[in-house]
Formats: structure tokens, C-alpha cells, sequence
């Protein structure tokens, strides 16, 4: 996917903790921070998908170790970030990518007057709590370096209201604003907190799982011929959390294609306002 531990870019002696390194945007995460050199600590909900993030590092010629802990568990959470850290003996930038994307979790996230309560707290207590817990445990380690880095994975829908998902859009405007907190409180300690938002972003399996008039609608509303891929949105996972922008702190970087840069719905009449510009 990235080929050898050859290209190193100026993170050749930094420690990065990805979580939700499993598959998808955490496993293409792992891929590109050790394609610029970093040391990668995979956590993953699941033991043996964090081992196989691990692995693919490993067979890049990349160092990587694998942790399993569950978000939704405080002291599996502690036990994660002081297992990372004594993996290599400094942690240096921390991803967090991990949220409750179940199918259960998904059905039952609905607008808000049918939501299903015990879900909205299910998610919260992952995406955002979980978020806030990782950060509270990892920030004194991440400190001690001077150049810490957090990128919290948050979402275009954290930007936007639509007809369901009311728990995950919520959950993750809550990361947002705990990302410029952080910023805030801890910057002027060396620390850097920043977030990107994707959205939606097809692996080749998503792809052939979502449903296809999902893939429509949502190829229809991007400004991009493509739909976003994980390794588009790992890229600037990677940049936010290098020194190439050292300078950006608080800030939401949203990565999804132009989805929502403009007004719904007008995207697919584009031919009768600029006809000189459409796509053929």
C-alpha cells in the first residue's frame, strides 16, 4: 500500500499512538506514519486486528507494536496509553481515530426524537469521553517531548445537520470543541491539538458493502470525480501531525472532497449555471 520504511520526511524519531489502527482510515494512518519513519503503537478495540496493523508496519521494514483496549473502559484506556509509552519510551503524537461505527450502533442512531438513548450514550461515552480520556492520560507523556502532536479524527458531519446520525454528529462537535480546548490549555507547553474532519471515505470493501444509492448521493454532493479513500484523509492525518505544520493549532482540517463547501443539491445542476465548467 506504501511500500518500504524508505521516505522519511522528519518524524524518523517520533512515537505515534493510533487508535482505531484495525482497518480503514486508522490502518492507512499507521501505513503513512511509518512510511515518514515514526514508530507506530496500533490500539484496536480488536486484539487481532491491532496485531495485523502492527504486522503490515512491520513488513514495511517499519517499528510497530500492537495494543488492545476498548474505548468504552476507562482503565483499558490508561493501561493503552502507558503500554504505548513504554513501548518505545516516549510518545510524540497521538491519532485518535477509534469510534463506535457497530451496525448496532449505526441502526439506532437515529434523528433525535427516535433515538434510541441507550445508543446516543453509547456513542458519546466512545467517541467523545473515550477521545477526552486518551488525551487526558496521553498529554503528560506528550509534553515531556516539547513538539507533542494530537489529531483527533472528527467528522464533515460535525459540520452539518442531517436526517439521522444525530449521536455520531454530536459526538464528534464535541471532539471539535475539545480539540480547540486542548489547544488552548496546552499549547503553550509544546503541545499542538488539532483535528481533521473526513467524509464519507471508501475502502474497497466499504465499497462494496454501502449501498449503492448511498454511494450515489454522496458521489452527487462531492466536488472531487472520486469519492475520498483512507489514504487521502491518513495524508493529512500526517501533515497536521508533522512540522510542516508546526503552526496550526485549534484548528479543524476538513477533508471530504468540498462536500461541504457549498450548498446542497446545487452541485448536480452545475451545467446550467457553468456549463463551460461541467463535467462531461
Amino acid at each position: 500500500m506504501m511500500g518500504n520504511v524508505e521516505s522519511r520526511q522528519g518524524l524518523a524519531d517520533r512515537v505515534a499512538l493510533v487508535t482505531g489502527a484495525g482497518g480503514g482510515i486508522g490502518l492507512a494512518t499507521c501505513a503513512a506514519l511509518a512510511a515518514q519513519g515514526a514508530r507506530i503503537i496500533a490500539a484496536d478495540r480488536d486484539a487481532a486486528s491491532a496485531q495485523r496493523a502492527a504486522e503490515h508496519v512491520r513488513g514495511m521494514a517499519g517499528q510497530a507494536s500492537a495494543i488492545a483496549a476498548d474505548l468504552a473502559e476507562d482503565d483499558q484506556i490508561r493501561r493503552m496509553v502507558q503500554t504505548a509509552f513504554q513501548a518505545f519510551g516516549r510518545l510524540d503524537i497521538l491519532v485518535n481515530n477509534a469510534a463506535d461505527l457497530a451496525p448496532d450502533a449505526l441502526a439506532g442512531d437515529r434523528d433525535v426524537e427516535n433515538m434510541d438513548v441507550a445508543i446516543w450514550d453509547r456513542v458519546f461515552r466512545v467517541n467523545t469521553r473515550g477521545t477526552m480520556l486518551v488525551c487526558k492520560y496521553a498529554l503528560p507523556h506528550l509534553a515531556q517531548t516539547g513538539r507533542g502532536a494530537i489529531v483527533n479524527v472528527a467528522s464533515n458531519l460535525a459540520l452539518q445537520g442531517q436526517v439521522i446520525q444525530a449521536a455520531y454528529a454530536a459526538s464528534k462537535a464535541a471532539v471539535l470543541q475539545m480539540t480547540r480546548s486542548i489547544a488552548a490549555s496546552h499549547g503553550r507547553r509544546g503541545i499542538r491539538c488539532n483535528a481533521v474532519s473526513p467524509g464519507l471515505t471508501v475502502s474497497p470493501s466499504a465499497r462494496a458493502h454501502l449501498p449503492p444509492a448511498l454511494l450515489d448521493a454522496v458521489t452527487e454532493e462531492t466536488l472531487t470525480p472520486y469519492l475520498g479513500e483512507p489514504e487521502d484523509i491518513a495524508a493529512a492525518i500526517v501533515f497536521v501531525a508533522s512540522d510542516a505544520a508546526r503552526y496550526m493549532n485549534g484548528h479543524n482540517l476538513v477533508v471530504d472532497g468540498g462536500t461541504v463547501s457549498h450548498v446542497p443539491g446545487f452541485a448536480r445542476f452545475s451545467s446550467l449555471f457553468a456549463p463551460e465548467v461541467a463535467s462531461p
